[in-house]
């Protein structure tokens, strides 16, 4: 009996005992399934993002160690075609010194590899960075008569990579090139400049690949903002073509064509406009008196050193090349005309003082009277004496007392023989001036603007 309530007791108790153990592992299995359940949330989430899915590693989703891409696609059969295409950003500079151009552009190439193609659902493209370019092959595109080119790399290589599932790939980048412009400068500054860049495959010929423009005329495309402070961009345009090289054969060759035509506006004001002035300027002298020797003078070595200057300053930035140029005929005839009035007044003097000494000879009354002439009473008292009354009067205040006596109080003989002359001419100043100019003078002041303007007429004429 004992026994027996000793057992239902130890029933009991074991029974209760488990009763409580799984009321408490109950909530604690609710807290652990917690995170398990996020983490199926999560799973969830995660098929629609393709970028967070566990990818194979690139290598094996192109299959790039399976093939040996130091080869071109399809090698041994027909050329692989690689169309272009190109998005100018700028054209940065043109140097006439150097005769060259810098230009920044977006190059793009299009070819098929089967070789990179790979399966999807999505039907889907991949994008890549330069990393993936050392490991598989790529056109090698370089530019005929470049000096200097380089790959922006800010902030990182400005690269791009893009492969289709089908093999088509997509490879574009930022270049900056500096090429060669063989300009023409016969008719500098009015003049028009054809510049090219020039793309071609360095390895590949003909037989093994054909470049050619993806979208024809529309494959090269501009800025509209696109300018220049001494050009004006008149025309894009894209052509293509084949060139020969005796040892290796025929290759593709891409052109970009673009027309510049300069401003002339700033050359007007620059070089034109004072060359101009500086030679209507050398025409003054031909209305100053001809006996106003270093007016005449200082004004035609005036001009002719600013000449000088405008030409050298205008050949200082230009190239040294072996023809004439526009710029050079206008300066250098405005040079000669200006060169030419100061031997217009040489010789309108030349023939003043012959002239005067004949008259002197002829008449000889003051060198057989008193025994001076004209050049020793200029010497003597500072005037110029180009008449025998002239002549007459200084000698006469020479010799004369009443004339000495005057001077001391007065002043100088030249004043006194000008103050007669001025009561002589009256008033017939203006007659008596033009009948003083020389007719040299006179024809010069109609033929040099004449025939500087029929020049003009002509030069403006055929230039423009």
């Amino acid at each position: 009996m004992v026994l027996a309530v000793w057992l239902v007791s130890f029933t009991y108790t074991w029974i209760t005992l488990m009763l409580d153990a799984s009321a408490i592992k109950k909530p604690h299995q609710q807290c652990l399934s917690s995170p398990k359940q996020t983490r199926i949330r999560e799973t969830r989430m995660r098929k629609d993002d393709l970028t967070k899915v566990w990818h194979p590693k690139r290598e094996q989703l192109l299959h790039i160690e399976d093939h040996d891409f130091s080869t071109r696609p399809g090698f041994g059969g027909s050329p692989v075609p690689v169309g272009i295409d190109v998005q100018v950003e700028s054209i940065d500079s043109i140097s006439e010194v150097n005769m060259d151009f810098t230009m920044t552009f977006y190059l793009r190439h299009y070819w098929k590899d089967e070789r990179l193609s790979f399966p999807s659902t999505t039907n889907k493209s991949m994008t890549f960075d330069r990393r993936l370019l050392q490991k598989i092959w790529v056109p090698d595109i370089f530019f005929v008569h470049s000096k200097r080119s380089f790959i922006h790399d800010t902030t990182v290589e400005n690269i791009m990579l893009r492969v289709h599932p089908d093999g088509n790939v997509l490879f574009s980048l930022r270049i900056t090139v500096s090429a060669m412009c063989f300009m023409d400068f016969s008719r500098f500054p009015l003049d028009t400049q054809n510049c090219s860049l020039e793309l071609e495959s360095y390895a590949y010929n003909e037989e093994d690949l054909m470049l050619y423009w993806k979208h024809g005329n529309k494959s090269l495309n501009t800025e509209e903002r696109i300018s220049l402070s001494q050009f004006f961009i008149e025309e894009f345009s894209a052509s293509s073509g084949l060139a020969f090289y005796s040892s290796t054969g025929w290759y593709y060759r891409l052109f970009i064509n673009f027309v510049l035509r300069r401003h002339v506006f700033f050359f007007v004001l620059q070089t034109y406009f004072p060359a101009m002035l500086m030679v209507m300027l050398s025409w003054v002298s031909f209305w100053i008196d001809r006996r106003a020797v270093p007016a005449r003078v200082s004004l035609g070595i005036t001009t002719v050193l600013t000449m000088s200057t405008v030409v050298t300053g205008v050949s200082a930035s230009m190239p040294q090349v072996s023809y004439v140029k526009a710029v050079d005929v206008y300066m250098w005839v405005s040079s000669l005309f200006v060169f030419l009035s100061v031997i217009e007044y040489a010789t309108v003097n030349y023939l003043t003082t012959v002239e005067e000494w004949k008259q002197l000879n002829r008449r000889g009354k003051i060198s057989g009277m008193y025994h001076i002439d004209a050049v020793q009473a200029m010497a003597f008292d500072g005037c110029y004496h180009d008449s025998e009354t002239d002549v007459d009067q200084t000698s006469f205040s020479l010799h004369s007392e009443e004339d000495s006596m005057s001077t001391k109080f007065t002043g100088s003989p030249c004043a006194d023989s000008s103050q007669i002359k001025r009561k002589s001419l009256g008033g017939n100043v203006g007659r008596i001036i033009l009948e003083n100019n020389h007719v040299i003078d006179t024809y010069s002041r109609i033929v040099f603007p004449t025939v500087y303007i029929i020049f003009n007429l002509f030069y403006w004429g055929i230039y423009v």
